[in-house]
């Protein structure tokens, strides 16, 4: 390769998951700089900012695609964005790097797929829960893909153990008028509660369950948690420092993993933006996506999608989430699980590991569960 292989970086740093934008944004630019540093150049990025406007992702993807000379994008946000963005993807033979983790059910030869779904997320979130909270859960979300399906997944999962689902709701994005739900929440006694909410509805949900666990302790988070699958370090301080203290949240990497490697990828971190930077699952995920699809590229020797897709699936990579592996029929990568519990300082204590679990986005069972290989550390 003569010439600098050009990599779209899309994702919007305004509007209501402007921070985890934000946060991808640098974890993309990091791994730029590295890339840049060690190849003299090879790779040239592509910056657009879509402004959380869906209009502004599909622009974004055309100019990158059409007109920029990119065969290769990494990012979006949320389902919405990925959903609108794909038809280009595919209209231009391109590959998508989408790296948050999303509700499963989709599996796309123009996607690579390196945030978690379900069964690397929400199952085993459920084989935490359930023997120690009860099968009495309360769900809400946001009223969008995510939203319904992670709920959906959640009923067949309490019906299947006999439990039973005490109340759903949904808020449209940045509603946060959550006062009739709380109320609900107060009045039926759940024994813990699915958050599927995003942004500002997620902060201000969170805040009143602080308020409501303050005058009644049944709703403290040692006693009826609230567990997410979305929520990551670089949103708590959005939230507020304390706001969300001992509630739970699931991902496929945490700032506190103790690793030789993650220890290794935090000085770096520190180094370049500072020694108070936590590092999110949705920068490490970013970071770890822009550094695949580029060593791919340089591998391969060529940007086409079909060489990188060969490389990238033929054998085990080492990224700082651990090492993973693309499966050849999905494109989803095999994923570490984290259960972590938020802090007062706004980090994550991790109180539950899995080592890396093998996508499967339809929950056909094709890959077998195994619910005791989860690591309990307190």
């Amino acid at each position: 390769m003569r010439d600098a292989v050009k990599i779209g970086i899309l994702y919007s740093t305004t509007g209501p998951y402007g921070s985890m934008g934000r946060d991808a944004w640098d974890g993309a630019e990091l791994a730029i700089e590295e890339l840049q540093a060690a190849h003299e150049d090879r790779i040239a990025p592509v910056f657009i900012d879509p402004q959380a406007s869906i209009p502004g992702y599909l622009e974004g993807a055309r100019s990158m695609l059409r007109d920029r000379g990119c065969r290769h994008i990494v990012g979006t946000i949320t389902s919405i964005a990925r959903k609108e963005v794909l038809p280009l993807v595919e209209k231009h033979d391109g590959l998508l790097w989408y790296m948050c983790p999303y509700e499963g059910f989709e599996a796309n030869e123009n996607v690579v797929y390196i945030g978690g779904c379900p069964n690397q997320h929400l199952l085993p979130v459920f084989d935490y829960l359930l023997p120690r909270y009860g099968s009495r859960p309360y769900l809400v979300g946001a009223n969008y893909v995510w939203g319904w399906e992670m709920n959906r997944l959640a009923r067949e999962l309490i019906g299947a153990v006999g439990g039973e689902v005490l109340g759903e709701r949904y808020l449209p994005f940045e509603e946060t008028a959550v006062e009739r739900i709380i109320s609900d929440i107060e009045h039926r006694r759940p024994s813990f509660i699915l958050n599927n909410l995003v942004g500002p509805s997620s902060y201000a949900f969170l805040a009143a369950i602080k308020a409501l666990g303050a005058r009644d302790p049944a709703f403290r988070p040692e006693n009826c948690p609230v567990v997410s699958c979305d929520l990551t370090e670089c949103e708590l301080s959005d939230i507020g420092t304390g706001v969300a203290t001992g509630q739970l949240c699931a991902a496929a990497y945490f700032d506190s993993i103790g690793t030789p490697e993650n220890l290794d990828f935090k000085r770096r971190v520190a180094a370049r933006f500072g020694p108070e930077r936590r590092i999110s699952s949705v920068f490490a995920c970013a970071y770890t996506s822009l550094k695949l699809c580029a060593d791919a590229i340089i591998a391969a020797g060529t940007d086409e999608p079909e060489a990188v897709r060969q490389f990238l699936t033929a054998a085990p990579l080492h990224t700082v989430l651990g090492p993973i592996r693309i499966d050849s029929d999905t494109h989803h990568a095999a994923l570490p699980f984290h259960l972590g519990r938020i802090t007062a300082d706004n980090g994550f204590d991790i109180i539950a590991s899995q080592t890396a679990i093998a996508a499967d986005p339809y929950l056909t069972g094709r890959q077998r569960r195994l619910p005791t290989q989860l690591r309990v550390v307190s």
